[in-house]
């Protein structure tokens, strides 16, 4: 017979379990449908980088301001409310694209995605502790690795999507046989027309998105979801936020995880401009991304099977070093090196945000819906950074090699700096847990 605490899912919480882990692929899917239309939103909407990149500010800026709400309501009532209250948020964003697209109002859009993450803040806040809990402690990290592998498979449907059905049929991104933009030479009537045209191609997939949603929101208030004993009917917020504050593993575990998400965003979604640079139009340089996504499913099944046998936190610490090395070469080499590099370090990144979070929250007990609250939170980092590696690619202009950084790096690799920083601060965390982990008495 099986020890109970080397299994990872029971039998009795498979149905559960797989109900919740679809969920993963949903919020996926969103993130990565919307990583390329920065670049999307930049030439239809003929804005800089960085106002582009207030995309990924009001995307993930939604998750700072309704975790901590989230978790609160979550604690005071169920997860399957609010499971419930996610999906439905989730649904009224996607479908507000239709009127954005109808009034051609570039923070109409910033607005809909706003809404549509309250619900995906939702949904994370109730769906990382509760697989977490569906079995024995020791197993935690290895289920939600688990769970946190079906999130990928939404992103690269995501990236699909964008790819060959969005950027492709973009009209303001064709070029004349010399490579230019033929959009920017058009007189105002005829790009107003190009703009309706584009607006709906970005439209129609949140739209189908919004109803697929409601579809699964049925599922959900019609399953019959086990209750956990996590969903506290005594609220004691500011003691468990105390006591949160107090753990310094947790503590840092939250700052690691905002540099894990904003090393994510940036690397998916500034992909498209290091591949411009290089002369690949939008929907090629894309592909990459899918190839790169394809990479970080693999290593994430790969990495979580091998933490039966190695310690996360030392795999966390060496998965940051590889990013480290990686990254590095995206910045120094000029030419379709840097582009492999480039997709080659989403496998260094696949265990990083389940790893630090299942770290974080490890042995954390009754303040777990809260501590998970500010994990979620943590992914406002995707709204901080790509703005500011959107500044830096404007240094020199709006184009992608108006300034040569040490006279031969050019601004959108050199913006690629934040990533290596980002990896730094996880290698600290690896190491600091690992150390901590290692004087801790055998038992």
């Amino acid at each position: 017979m099986k020890d109970p605490k080397n299994i990872v899912v029971s039998r009795k919480m498979l149905v559960p379990f797989i109900l919740i882990t679809s969920l993963f692929a949903m919020w996926g899917f969103a993130n990565d449908i919307t990583n390329p239309m920065v670049a999307a939103f930049k030439t239809v909407m003929e804005i800089s980088n960085a106002k582009a990149a207030l995309v990924q500010l009001a995307f993930y800026g939604g998750y700072g301001t309704m975790a901590i709400p989230a978790a609160l309501i979550i604690k005071r009532y169920s997860y399957k409310l609010g499971i419930i209250i996610g999906l439905a948020l989730y649904a009224v964003g996607a479908l507000l694209f239709f009127p954005a697209a109808q009034f051609e109002i570039y923070g109409f859009f910033l607005v809909s995605l706003y809404i549509l993450t309250f619900g995906l803040a939702f949904l994370e806040t109730t769906s990382n502790p509760y697989i977490l809990s569906m079995g024995a402690p020791e197993t935690a990290t290895r289920r939600l690795n688990l769970a946190q592998s079906f999130n990928p498979l939404g992103s690269i449907t995501g990236m699909f999507v964008a790819s060959q059905i969005i950027l492709p049929a973009l009209n303001s991104d064709r070029r004349d046989a010399a490579g230019n933009l033929i959009f920017e030479t058009l007189n105002a009537t005829e790009k107003a027309a190009v703009r309706t045209h584009d607006l709906a191609v970005i439209r129609d997939p949140y739209v189908i998105l919004g109803f697929v949603v409601l579809a699964y929101l049925l599922v959900i208030i019609l399953a019959k979801m086990p209750k956990r004993e996590s969903a506290d009917h005594e609220i004691h917020a500011i003691d468990s936020f105390r006591r949160l504050m107090k753990n310094k593993k947790y503590r840092e575990g939250v700052i690691a995880q905002v540099f894990y998400v904003g090393v994510q965003i940036m690397c998916w979604t500034f992909i498209i401009q290091y591949g411009e640079n290089l002369g690949l139009e939008k929907s090629e340089a894309q592909r990459y991304n899918i190839v790169a996504m394809a990479i970080f499913i693999a290593s994430r099944f790969i990495s979580t099977a091998l933490m039966k046998y190695l310690n996360p936190r030392f795999m966390l610490l060496i998965f940051a070093i590889g990013g480290m090395f990686t990254i590095s070469g995206v910045i120094l080499f000029q030419g379709m090196a840097g582009m492999y590099l480039l997709v080659a370090t989403s496998a260094f990144m696949s265990l990083m945000f389940p790893t630090i979070y299942g770290i974080a929250l490890d042995g954390i007990g009754d303040d777990a819906t809260l501590g998970a609250a500010g994990l979620v939170m943590a992914i406002v980092g995707g709204a901080l950074m790509p703005p500011l590696q959107a500044r830096i690619i404007d240094a020199g202009g709006t184009g992608f090699n108006d300034l040569q950084i040490f006279g031969f790096i050019s601004e959108v690799n050199f913006s690629f700096i934040l990533p290596f920083i980002c990896f730094v601060v996880i290698a600290i965390y690896g190491y600091r847990t690992y150390h901590d982990f290692k004087k801790q008495p055998s038992v």
